[in-house]
């Protein structure tokens, strides 16, 4: 005997309210999705990927924007050190002053010449063997792209330069917008550009090194400047000692 009113019972598979009935109306209707939907999902899918690429993009390039400028950094720290550690080792001597000649031009295209006994470590002491007191010459010459190169010559001081030396000189920076020697002189208290004293060695000098950048995109970037000042370790040896007389 049945005693339940209800002629549609709950185990029948037929839901027991009207929202269950046409929630399952519509599940029986809609089988995909339409192409509209599709579209709109398409195009966010789009937005997503291009902001994704954008995003990469700008990381390469600003990653390849610092190792340029460290590279650029580091490349005018060893130019500018090449200077110094040669500086370190001057030497001149009164009696023989056309051997020891300290020469300072600076301008367009500066030249910085000096004496010194090199150390072994120094760029190309392996060409020259023993001779290890040489003449070394920093000059600005322009090269082949246009652009001013900072390059070192080299020669023992009885010798003349070979002529490796005079064309294919050892080329520290590329892209020097400026190369500036001042000396420092003690009766006039002040930095002088012009040292015609090639005999006499200044107790300062002061370097100032500018070296141009690219960007990226081929631009031209920022000028990276860097100034040193160097305590010559050692002043000019008078004629009288050099000859060994009290």
């Amino acid at each position: 005997m049945n005693l339940s009113s209800d002629p549609h019972p709950r185990g029948a598979g037929v839901p027991a309210c009207g929202w269950g009935r046409r929630f399952a109306a519509t599940l029986r209707t809609r089988r995909a999705f339409t192409l509209l939907e599709l579209m709109v999902a398409i195009a966010i899918f789009v937005l997503v990927v291009m902001t994704i690429y954008a995003t990469w993009t700008l990381i390469i390039r600003s990653s390849q924007a610092a190792n340029e400028a460290a590279a650029q950094a580091q490349r005018e720290r060893i130019a500018i050190r090449t200077v110094e550690n040669s500086l370190m080792c001057i030497q001149s001597f009164q009696a023989s002053m056309k051997y020891y000649s300290f020469v300072v031009e600076n301008g367009p295209e500066p030249v910085f010449s000096f004496t010194a006994r090199l150390p072994g470590v120094f760029p190309r002491n392996g060409k020259f063997g023993d001779f290890n007191v040489r003449r070394v010459t920093f000059s600005l010459e322009s090269g082949a792209d246009q652009d001013k190169n900072l390059v070192l010559r080299q020669n023992p001081i009885l010798m003349d330069l070979d002529d490796d030396e005079k064309s294919s000189p050892l080329v520290l920076a590329h892209d020097v917008k400026d190369f500036v020697i001042e000396c420092w002189d003690t009766n006039a208290m002040d930095w002088d550009k012009e040292w015609d004293y090639t005999n006499i060695i200044p107790p300062l000098v002061r370097l100032t090194f500018a070296m141009g950048s690219h960007l990226p995109n081929g631009d031209e970037g920022p000028v990276l400047k860097l100034t040193r000042v160097v305590a010559l370790p050692c002043s000019t040896t008078p004629q009288i000692l050099q000859a060994g007389h009290p």
